[in-house]
């Protein structure tokens, strides 16, 4: 499994791809947290917090993350390397996990920059240091289960298609309604609405930034992530068959 997670990332950074997604996920950031004025940006706030930047991250995640994952097996069938792939000494598990954590592993470079902003928002605090770690802490951990999810659920999505296009576009779908879809539907079932709610990712996600991890968010994430990598496995054992 080791090797086809190094081979993703240098897969990722042999080309532009890493570097873009990098890139494009601090510049997005960047100018909606501390250039363009509107209700992101952090110096308008008046806070010390990072709100705007968790509340900004899952939507840019949910194009960021397809565009990484979408080449995962799609290129592999276009190619026609995944039978070959699939004859390795690995377990068809090793390999789907393998594309998993090169995916995962991109997106986390991409988040790690983003600790230079707790510290500026830290000295920018009145007094300085005055920032509630614990919900920033939470919230970061929140955002890496979020990014496992949305990670899982392009994996997937890979799998469906040699068409890179369509693997991305499904993906974005069902990212989306995994994030904001179940908190839709929560609201035009208000008899239902805390029940709807809880089975979509932004419930949890918004538990978590809170501070606390609460046994059933840290679940409810690994659930979502295992189900969807288990449908990836079954696609391929469909496919080898």
């Amino acid at each position: 499994m080791k090797s086809i997670v190094l081979r993703e990332i240098k897969s990722f950074f042999g080309s532009p791809i890493g570097y873009l997604v990098i890139a494009i996920f601090l510049i997005i950031n960047g100018l909606f947290l501390w250039v363009f004025e509107g209700e992101y940006n952090i110096l308008n706030t008046g806070f010390s917090d990072l709100t705007p930047f968790f509340t900004l991250a899952p939507w840019i995640l949910i194009f960021l993350i397809p565009a990484v994952t979408m080449r995962s097996f799609s290129d592999e069938k276009k190619q026609g390397t995944l039978e070959l792939l699939l004859t390795k000494p690995l377990s068809i598990w090793q390999i789907v996990n393998g594309k998993f954590l090169g995916a995962l592993l991109l997106i986390v470079m991409a988040i790690i920059p983003t600790f230079i902003y707790v510290a500026v928002i830290s000295n920018l605090g009145m007094p300085e240091g005055n920032i509630d770690m614990g919900s920033t802490i939470g919230s970061y951990f929140g955002l890496l289960f979020l990014i496992a999810g949305y990670s899982a659920i392009g994996v997937f999505t890979s799998t469906l298609s040699d068409n890179q296009i369509v693997a991305f576009i499904v993906a974005v779908f069902l990212c989306f309604f995994f994030y904001f879809g179940f908190d839709g539907l929560a609201k035009v079932v208000p008899n239902m609405s805390s029940i709807i709610a809880s089975l979509g990712m932004q419930d949890h996600f918004k538990s978590m930034s809170r501070g606390v991890l609460d046994t059933r968010d840290i679940l409810y994430f690994t659930s979502i992530t295992v189900v969807f990598l288990s449908f990836t496995v079954y696609n391929l054992k469909s496919f080898k068959s």
